[in-house]
């Protein structure tokens, strides 16, 4: 097996397994121009966009804002701030529903617009090569930049790593039926992504740039070669259309002919992976000193009178931009946010627009006919074929029935990167994919309720801990204590002793003392006379 740089160096482009090839559908979303919606009447900010923790509201209701303000302050690692998309009032700060299958509502900042569009004073880093590293990894996480390709990873976290990177991968892949976000994107703005490339490039240190794009779209291959002509770092590599080819461990098989080993992150073998978009995000925050605000989403689907791509403000009610893409609604419209594989039919549509949301699609029913009742598996292996993180799509599905979670984490559930190519293929009309994302919810939410039970546990031994060492010190208090009473009552009754036997001892020493007096006084008497009788004596004579 060849080292990553060798293959790179060869310049060629190797595979993955399984895989699909479901219509494209790009046209005719991917031939408009990207245009700007008028301003929506409301704006509603979910504080949790990303994946990671929610930040702190730092405004009120009736506050005014302007555009670009910080509205939320990010409280631990993986947290991101959320920054207004333009100016006017916050009217409300409240629970709303969500851009989710299940439309629950979560807590959010509503603005209206007062139509001024007024921005905050903005610090621009033009010359950011004279900046350190940390200074610009945090223009980047204070910008609120997530990964505007997947899952919404926050963009400063994967720089902040310390491990050493021989490539950086720039994906612009777009594999998904219908999307051409990025498509537009790369068509109109080769120059500013490039840039974003180059900042991300000076960040990690990387030695070479990889820049993917698939062969089916021909405009944004030839408006980014020439962005990045004359560049000796940065390196165009065209692959061959098929789903899921935009997914990141398949894009790094594509261009290494490396496999990600298996419960490691491609930073474990020196890569990282940013989207076109997020580049496009980066060099805004940036050189132009400007927070992540906006977004384009493809408008599409046989229901939308005027498909296209658009700049979305974040915030925007999906009602808004159907209205923006001519929506023609009719009692059995679907409206799915995101592709046909891995997206999901909204329940309600006044959902906002966040740092996700790549497309809306709006497909009739002869387009894209609704799943049919599912039938049970008839064994044919058509779902283990397709699957691109090779794992057994049908015995996945029938752990993921009888809740066998022990089993379903040992047979490599998490590998399973929900694209969607086994249910594409299955006869028997299996939402696979479904019994999988709720298998791993459930797993997770498992894991939570241990952790929480553990953390529970934890906290009553630590009290147990402190309350017996309370307990022994008490005690030891009161031993010292009573050993001190102790002493000094021995100490008192030995006092009381000495006191009674000197009291005691006192009338015979005082009888001895006059008795010697006495004699004393007898001697001096007798010494007196005998000397008055000498000189007497002495006279006579």
């Amino acid at each position: 097996m060849r080292d990553i740089k060798s293959f790179v160096d060869a310049g060629v482009i190797g595979h993955f397994p399984g895989g699909i090839h479901p219509p494209e559908r790009k046209s005719p979303a991917n031939t408009v121009a990207l245009r700007r919606p008028p301003l929506p009447s409301e704006l509603i900010l979910p504080l949790r966009q990303h994946i990671g923790p929610s930040g702190q509201c730092t405004v009120e209701v009736g506050d005014k804002v302007l555009k670009g303000q910080q509205l939320t302050e990010a409280q631990l690692s993986q947290g991101l701030p959320l920054h207004a998309p333009t100016s006017g009032t916050v009217s409300a700060i409240e629970e709303r529903p969500m851009a989710h299958a299940s439309g629950l509502p979560e807590l959010a900042i509503v603005i209206q617009p007062d139509g001024e569009d007024r921005w905050i004073t903005r610090q621009p880093l033009p010359n950011y090569r004279d900046c350190d590293r940390a200074t610009l990894i945090e223009t980047i996480q204070k910008a609120g930049i997530a990964g505007l390709g997947g899952a919404g990873f926050p963009t400063a976290q994967k720089l902040a790593s310390q491990k050493p990177i021989q490539y950086l991968i720039i994906n612009g892949v777009e594999c998904e039926p219908y999307i051409c976000a990025d498509d537009r994107l790369m068509r109109e703005h080769a120059i500013d992504i490039v840039a974003g490339i180059e900042i991300l490039q000076f960040i990690s240190n990387a030695g070479q740039v990889l820049l993917a794009i698939e062969d089916n779209k021909p405009e944004a291959i030839a408006a980014m070669r020439e962005a990045i002509d004359g560049s000796d770092s940065i390196k165009l590599r065209v692959i061959p259309t098929k789903y899921p080819s935009g997914g990141e461990k398949q894009l790094i098989e594509l261009l290494t002919g490396q496999q990600v080993p298996q419960g490691q992150l491609p930073l474990d073998i020196g890569l990282l992976m940013q989207n076109t978009g997020t580049a496009y995000a980066v060099k805004r925050a940036v050189i132009d000193g400007e927070p992540l605000l906006e977004r384009v989403v493809t408008l599409t689907g046989d229901l939308m009178s005027q498909p296209g791509n658009v700049w979305a403000l974040l915030g925007t009610p999906i009602a808004h931009l159907l209205a923006e893409g001519g929506f023609n609604a009719d009692d059995d419209a679907r409206v799915i946010m995101g592709g046909p594989m891995m997206g999901f039919t909204l329940p309600l549509t006044d959902v906002p627009v966040i740092k996700t949301t790549n497309c809306i699609l709006t497909p009739s029913l002869q387009e894209l006919p609704p799943a049919a009742d599912e039938m049970a598996c008839i064994r044919c292996g058509a779902c283990a074929d397709v699957c691109p993180a090779t794992l057994q799509p049908q015995q996945l599905q029938w752990l993921a029935k009888a809740k066998d979670y022990d089993a379903l984490e040992s047979n490599d559930l998490f590998d399973c990167i929900e694209c969607g190519a086994c249910a594409y293929v299955c006869p028997s009309e299996i939402p696979l994919v479904h019994y999988y994302r709720k298998a791993k919810a459930e797993i997770r939410n498992i894991a939570r309720e241990k952790a929480k039970a553990e953390l529970a546990r934890q906290r009553f031994e630590r009290r147990q801990e402190r309350l017996e060492r309370e307990k022994q010190e008490r005690l030891e208090r009161h031993r010292k204590a009573a050993e001190a009473r102790k002493k000094m009552q021995q100490e008192k009754a030995a006092t009381e002793t000495s006191d009674a036997a000197s009291a005691a001892n006192k009338p015979a020493q005082d009888k001895s003392s006059a008795v010697a007096a006495a004699i004393a006084r007898a001697k001096a008497k007798k010494a007196a006379q005998q000397a008055a009788n000498n000189t007497s004596d002495e006279e006579n004579s």
